[in-house]
């Protein structure tokens, strides 16, 4: 009777350990990532305030934007994905004009946090905010004389999203994202709807 007992007490103890392996291997969203990204943006000024002075200019912008990113993520606790993130986005037909006033929005580098919740093992909820940082080619043209220059925008951003695994490494998201960079009384902001492909290591 006592090595029955003995015996079960083993078989309990491998199973737990077992399905604590299995939990633990089912965690795709915990470790480094590289990606792909590209979708919709739209850039949306009003009297914006530049290096040059305050451009008098009011319009809305659409285009469409690539970009890559890598990022780390970790599961601090079941269900509860914290993450970090870094990219570069460029957007493909980006200057627009009204008034004699030319924008050129360059490029944006972002730096941001992530926290999501796992519906599934393979699916995941989250909410993004950072900092973000585009280059901007600005150009006035007024009375005869045409002033232009290049300035970096700083900012922040904040959004949110669904990520998805489709294989054991492979993983796609689609996410929406508000980005403000306006400096002083004028408007300044970015709104994106971004779909990714990443790699998970």
């Amino acid at each position: 009777m006592q090595k029955f007992v003995h015996g079960l007490a083993a078989i309990a103890a491998l199973s737990v350990a077992g399905a604590a392996h299995a939990q633990s291997s089912s965690t795709p969203f915990d470790g480094p990532s590289v990606g792909v990204q590209g979708g919709w943006e739209q850039t949306n000024v009003r009297n914006p305030t530049t290096d040059l002075g305050i451009a008098p200019i009011k319009r809305h912008h659409d285009t469409g934007v690539v970009g890559g990113f890598v990022g780390y993520d970790k599961q601090v606790v079941p269900g509860v994905v914290l993450g970090a993130q870094a990219e570069v986005n460029l957007p493909i037909d980006s200057s627009f004009s009204r008034n004699g006033v030319q924008i050129d929005p360059k490029r944006s580098i972002d730096l941001s946090a992530r926290a999501g919740y796992l519906v599934t093992p393979a699916t995941l909820l989250y909410v993004r905010g950072g900092y973000a940082n585009e280059r901007v080619g600005t150009r006035i043209a007024a009375n005869g004389v045409t002033l232009s220059g290049s300035e970096s925008r700083d900012g922040w951003l904040v959004g949110g999203g669904v990520e998805r695994m489709i294989t054991d490494k492979v993983s796609a998201r689609l996410e929406y994202r508000y980005t403000d960079l306006s400096n002083g009384d004028g408007k300044f902001d970015r709104h994106q709807v971004l779909a990714g492909i990443a790699y998970r290591f």
